[in-house]
């Protein structure tokens, strides 16, 4: 025994189980990224990293497509993102506007709120994208600061087309805040042609990398707006105009960076541009349509329209069972807990309004492949029959493959 009572022989070395991970988040990650998490760490002042930092900002650039001098990767998960966008343009009594069509647009406004803000929420039912008319309206009443909303909604499977809104956000003297977690390398993110001010994503969704960084881009505007503040921001670990002396010409000390998730990242974006942007939205696209074709044709809904469907995460209505008690929750758990148990696959459940009538199934990054496809409709089609979900056996499997195969052709 140790002095604390621990008894390391008591514990057996570390083994994960293997997941095929098909949840909204993580993904699965490319073995060069895990090789390249595994390369000596040095220091992150070191001269080697600090050029390290210089190329993937460039290559964070050339992702979110945009010129951006303050383009960089904030330590901490997509969450941190979120909040250093606003808690670095936003002070207390400031007007928000916030797109609510899912969970995470309520998180926006949640920290807008926790901020002090004068917080408007412009609300649809979740599955549904945002009404540009009603952005327009809720811009129009005031002198509003920020338009904040989410490009793709991990929460619901919403793709929200943003061109439209960040234009009613310039035109209302706004910045415009676009979440870009589950949507950037998945499919197109332009920000610099669509004006967007700030954007944030993170590693674990279509990036193909491990939860622990998030990307950032601030426009020329945003740190004006942020070197032009009344007060200082909130968060010393996430104010941006210390960050940008770390990440800038000056490279100032400002916190040690994680140094092996910054490898990760720079290994997957080069995956990313190995293979090329457009080849990578499209296969997101196809694999998409096969899963989608399969899941139709066992005969489950896909609630979500689908003209905005997001492609990477595709949001799949619980069938009914003839139980008569709570039979999409009975279902919900009982069904991904035997996806784990019995075949190692990891889909999610609904969240909010969507908690127990959903499961949202990813396609991101390295598991937007024809495997994950395969494997994910043969086990939804077994585990379907056995709990009597009245499903159509042996139909998934050939309607994704004649959309493979028409793409092919």
């Amino acid at each position: 025994m140790t002095q604390a009572g621990i008894d390391p022989t008591r514990f057996a070395p570390l083994s994960p189980p293997p997941r095929l991970l098909l949840g909204p988040g993580p993904s699965p990650v490319h073995p060069r990224v895990l090789q390249a998490l595994a390369a000596p760490t040095i220091g992150h002042l070191d001269p080697a990293f600090l050029a390290l930092m210089d190329e993937l900002q460039s290559l964070l650039r050339a992702l979110f497509r945009t010129e951006n001098e303050l383009t960089f990767a904030v330590s901490g998960t997509g969450s941190a993102g979120m909040e250093a966008c606003l808690v670095n343009v936003l002070e207390p009594g400031d007007r928000v506007v916030v797109g609510e069509n899912g969970v995470f647009g309520g998180r926006m406004a949640e920290i807008a709120t926790r901020l002090g803000c004068d917080v408007v929420r412009v609300s649809v039912p979740f599955g549904q994208a945002l009404d540009p008319d009603a952005i327009a309206a809720a811009l129009g009443t005031g002198k509003t600061k920020l338009l904040a909303v989410v490009h793709a909604e991990t929460s619901t499977g919403v793709l929200q087309s943003i061109p439209e809104l960040t234009r009613l956000a310039r035109d209302a003297g706004a910045l415009s805040l676009v979440d870009c977690v589950t949507s950037l390398g998945g499919v197109p993110v332009e920000i610099d042609e669509w004006g967007v001010d700030l954007a944030y994503s993170g590693t674990q969704k279509c990036l193909s990398c491990p939860p622990g960084l998030a990307p950032v881009t601030f426009s020329p505007r945003a740190v004006a707006v942020l070197r032009a503040r009344r007060s200082k921001v909130s968060s010393w670990y996430l104010d941006a105009s210390m960050l940008l002396q770390y990440w800038g010409r000056e490279r100032v000390y400002h916190h040690t960076a994680p140094i092996n998730m910054l490898y990760a990242l720079r290994e997957a974006a080069l995956l990313l541009f190995e293979e090329g942007l457009p080849a990578v939205h499209a296969r997101h696209r196809l694999h998409h349509r096969a899963l989608s074709a399969g899941l139709q044709a066992l005969g489950l809904e896909l609630p979500v329209a689908e003209a905005v469907r997001i492609p990477q995460l595709n949001t799949v209505r619980i069938p009914q069972l003839d139980t008569g008690r709570s039979p999409q929750a009975q279902l919900d758990g009982e069904l991904r807990g035997a996806l784990l148990r019995e075949h190692g696959i990891e889909i999610g459940g609904g969240l909010g309004a969507m908690k127990g009538r959903v499961w949202r199934i990813g396609l991101m990054g390295h598991g937007a492949r024809r495997e994950s496809v395969e494997r994910v409709l043969d086990a939804l089609e077994r585990e379907l029959g056995r709990a009597g979900a009245g499903i159509t056996a042996g139909r998934a499997l050939p309607a994704a493959r004649a959309i493979w195969e028409s793409e092919e052709r």
